[in-house]
């Protein structure tokens, strides 16, 4: 499985002059070795593009994207590493949604399909991405 970023899809979605190739040819190649999926902080952050439920679930249903509901163990384990982040001098004071996204991926083993590396390489060591400078 791989959890697919938000900014992937918004690239293809909003036909992202700079990135929507990239995002497409990887949904692509992607979803011919893996199930892709969402969860529910990509499902409302893609809602932000979107004027309704149908809208947003009748594209979630034509991209074949799954939707995973994050487990305590992920919410827990993002909890931590926010923990960790605003020890080392991170200012944000809410749990932010790369948190959430990482520590979902890695308690179930999953990769992440993204553009926005830093926090989930620092704070998610061990989960697979799969970004434009490693394809």
């Amino acid at each position: 499985m791989i959890l697919v970023d938000t900014n992937v899809l918004l690239d293809v979605l909003e036909n992202d002059p700079a990135w929507v190739d990239w995002s497409l040819n990887q949904l692509r190649a992607q979803s011919q070795a893996h199930d892709l999926a969402i969860n529910p902080v990509i499902y409302a952050e893609l809602s932000l593009a979107f004027d309704s439920v149908q809208a947003l679930d009748s594209t979630i249903k034509n991209m074949e994207l799954a939707v995973q509901e994050l487990p305590r163990p992920a919410l827990f384990l993002a909890g931590r590493a926010f923990l960790k982040y605003r020890r080392e001098g991170g200012n944000k004071s809410n749990v932010l949604p790369d948190f959430f996204i990482g520590a979902h991926a890695a308690v179930q083993g999953w990769g992440i399909l993204t553009r926005d590396v830093r926090r989930y390489r620092s704070y998610f060591p061990t989960v697979s991405l799969i970004t434009p400078t490693s394809t």
